[in-house]
């Protein structure tokens, strides 16, 4: 009779602890790329149906429409009452997988992240609750990108991670994390409400990469009269970069090739290496090749971020006067324009 009343003790603690704790929710990723990170999102989008995870695969267009359409769906799920079967995230792509969340960011009750490495995903999961993964079809190896959405969708928020030290966040930083549930989509709400635009009681122009340059002294390029920079990031390094409406970039080249998107004003890049000329404004993303000989006049005052591989290098292929003097008569340069 003993052991009948143990085994029954047993059996009713251990239905006690599967009714306190639900199995996961079914997982549902919307996924999009550009022609940078298409490949990459397929290799990702072949991993996750492997997984029998349900996948909406919308294809490839440039990176800001193909982001802002998963933005909005993933919106859509997060902020509209409803059954919370599935859960909905999504996976986007491009060459930086910068330009992607950027856009994808746009929309209420979305909170993309960029992610590199294993760490970044980890920590964007358990600090943020990141429900969109944007990553870079140039700078990471299919074998990198599958570590990278594994360790993402495996994350729970507010789960140790790199960022905690391996280690359970303290009391008072998880409660922090419990509140920002409820206050980082009251932001995204205010954003997209009208009525607080037009009477200008929030800033309608933020995003993830403006903020970087908000309380930030750039730093004078003492080398290009008119520049100046500030890193963010070191190994992939980043930074935030601005020239004075009306400097040029006499005509250079580095040893790493590096992706840039603008964030403010205008500027012209002519790629002599391959008789081709780009008009940049806010939103554009261009990647120039390691060794590709450029030059570059700005039309406004601009800042743009730049991300390279390795340490920082420049090597000019001519003066100053001399790149001047061919931007005004750029007219018989001969070159394409790339829109």
């Amino acid at each position: 009779m003993a052991e009948t009343t143990v085994s029954s003790t047993a059996t009713a603690t251990a239905t006690a602890t599967a009714t306190a704790t639900p199995p996961p929710l079914p997982l549902k990723i919307i996924a999009g790329a550009d022609a940078f990170g298409c490949s990459l999102k397929d290799t990702l989008v072949s991993h996750l149906r492997s997984l029998n995870i349900e996948v909406e695969d919308l294809g490839t267009s440039s990176y800001y429409s193909i982001a802002a359409e998963v933005g909005r769906l993933v919106s859509a799920a997060s902020t509209t009452p409803s059954s919370p079967t599935p859960e909905i995230r999504g996976l986007v792509a491009c060459g930086t997988g910068v330009g992607v969340s950027i856009f994808a960011n746009k929309f209420p009750g979305v909170f993309a992240a960029t992610c590199l490495s294993t760490a970044d995903a980890a920590n964007c999961r358990s600090i943020n609750n990141s429900n969109v993964l944007a990553v870079s079809g140039m700078a990471t190896s299919p074998d990198s990108a599958i570590e990278i959405l594994d360790t993402w969708l495996k994350t729970p928020f507010k789960s140790p991670c790199p960022a905690s030290n391996s280690a359970p966040w303290g009391e008072e930083i998880e409660s922090f994390l419990d509140n920002s549930l409820s206050e980082m989509p009251v932001i995204g709400a205010k954003l997209s409400d009208p009525k607080q635009q037009e009477e200008g009681s929030i800033n309608t122009s933020a995003c993830a990469l403006c903020c970087l340059v908000k309380n930030r002294k750039l730093e004078p390029i003492e080398i290009i009269p008119g520049g100046a920079m500030k890193i963010v990031r070191e190994s992939p390094t980043s930074a935030i970069v601005s020239f004075k409406a009306g400097s040029v970039e006499p005509a250079h080249h580095h040893t790493f090739g590096h992706d840039l998107v603008v964030l403010k004003g205008s500027k012209r890049v002519w790629n002599l290496s391959k008789k081709a000329k780009y008009d940049l404004v806010v939103g554009d993303y261009l990647f120039t090749p390691a060794g590709d000989v450029h030059r570059v006049k700005y039309f406004e005052d601009t800042e743009f971020f730049i991300k390279w591989e390795g340490k920082w290098d420049i090597f000019f292929d001519e003066e100053m006067e001399v790149a001047k003097s061919e931007i005004e008569k750029e007219a018989e340069d001969g070159f394409e324009l790339v829109k």
